[in-house]
């Protein structure tokens, strides 16, 4: 017995038929097949599973897909316009910011959150923002490098 769900994801829409327990993160990656939002814990501690829901960076694995209902979803998918990568994402790849590339998806996610409420942010700012993802490669020096582009490259 599920509950009939429409989600606006990457601006495309998607009706489903979901249980009502099914987990956001699972959503989009078993139901839709968007498998660059990674799942690490479970618990929200990890954040690699950091998307944006109606324009807020979330930890899909807190949020019910029945929560998403009549939302708009981006993912690390949805980031890239017209074949070109979004400006964190070349900044991740330019300035090393992963290793594994694990928790990258989550980072750039709460990147792209931050970048949105505030253009240029202070290193300081940066590493605030990130705080609740998890890295156990890169020390984060190099994350915070690649946020510090794309905010350069942002207009």
């Amino acid at each position: 017995m599920g509950h009939n769900i429409t989600v606006t994801v990457n601006g495309t829409k998607h009706t489903s038929d979901v249980e009502p327990r099914l987990l956001l993160a699972h959503y989009l990656r078993d139901v839709l097949t968007l498998t660059g939002t990674h799942i690490g814990c479970d618990t929200s501690q990890c954040g690699t599973c950091t998307v944006m829901l109606n324009g807020m960076a979330v930890k899909s694995c807190t949020v019910l897909a029945v929560q998403a209902n009549g939302g708009e979803v981006t993912t690390l998918e949805g980031l890239a316009k017209d074949g070109k990568m979004h400006p964190l994402q070349d900044g991740f790849w330019e300035k090393h910011g992963l290793q594994c590339g694990f928790c990258t998806p989550g980072m750039i996610m709460v990147s792209y959150g931050l970048l949105r409420r505030n253009p240029k942010p202070t290193e300081e700012e940066i590493r605030h923002a990130i705080a609740g993802n998890f890295c156990r490669c890169t020390g984060y020096h190099n994350i915070v490098k690649a946020v510090q582009y794309a905010a350069s490259k942002l207009k």
